[in-house]
């Protein structure tokens, strides 16, 4: 994890009292944060992924921590998976009130569209898109019974483009486009969806920094905040705003989440 210091984590507490959410991906990074946060404001969590060696220390940290939590395993890329992850909110906890879809097929090394083989196009689109469509569809006939919300984790790439990853900035471009479409048709029911294009410190960049060390300079360097983002204090408060009803008029939006990096977005 990086040494960069941050500041307090924002109050959270009580936001979700009562609230069921599921979040897939949430064995590390930003799904494991966004999982804090929303059990540290009272919410009762799903930890939904692929590898049970991940996501069940997750759930069972927050329990150890006083939350409530449970772990199932979910490839998100398998319907039949994520509508048993959504059968294990309601048996056990009774309801769903907010479906987190932030798993993510790593997008790789930095290449040009004619270099991206099939099996890479069809992964990075089932995790990421597909999936979306996999969490709307088996979340929906739940969140519609208490204004319930639905939260995409896009990216930067996805609003901008990518000159460097191409097909990342395609499918993240796609999850939007989807969000927005959700916002028109589950308006009426009460149902928010909403995004978070985040850029934060997870496994995967200590990998990256480790193979180049200058790498967290040049970030921050370029980050207006000078840091960049904790997956606990920065992005599951913003996460926990838009499952709570503080968020309860908004809707079809996407908020950046990059200490100011990305200023035209």
């Amino acid at each position: 994890m990086s040494a960069t210091p941050t500041p307090p984590s924002p109050p959270v507490a009580g936001l979700l009292e009562g609230r069921v959410a599921i979040i897939t991906g949430a064995g590390q990074g930003v799904g494991e944060g966004i999982a804090d946060s929303m059990a540290q404001a009272g919410a009762s969590v799903i930890i939904a992924a692929r590898r049970a060696e991940t996501g069940e220390p997750v759930a069972e940290r927050i329990r150890n921590e006083g939350g409530n939590a449970a772990f199932v395993k979910c490839d998100v890329t398998v319907r039949a998976d994520v509508d048993n992850a959504v059968d294990v909110a309601i048996e056990r906890f009774g309801r769903l009130d907010v479906m987190v879809h932030n798993a993510v097929s790593p997008p790789g090394v930095p290449r040009p569209l004619q270099e991206i083989d099939d099996q890479t196009i069809l992964l990075q689109i089932g995790t990421s898109t597909t999936a979306s469509f996999y969490c709307a569809q088996a979340a929906f006939p739940h969140l519609k019974n208490d204004y319930g919300s639905l939260i995409l984790l896009t990216s930067p790439a996805g609003i901008e483009g990518s000159g460097n990853l191409p097909l990342y900035g395609a499918i993240k471009g796609a999850q939007r486009g989807l969000l927005k479409s959700l916002a028109r048709e589950w308006g009426p029911e009460g149902v928010r969806v909403n995004a978070i294009a985040p850029v934060a410190w997870t496994p995967a960049m200590d990998v990256a920094t480790a193979a180049n060390p200058t790498l967290e300079a040049r970030l921050r360097g370029r980050t207006p905040l000078q840091r960049i983002g904790d997956p606990t204090a920065d992005i599951g408060p913003v996460a926990v705003f838009l499952a709570s009803p503080l968020s309860r008029h908004m809707t079809g939006q996407t908020l950046a989440v990059d200490g100011g990096r990305y200023l035209g977005l």
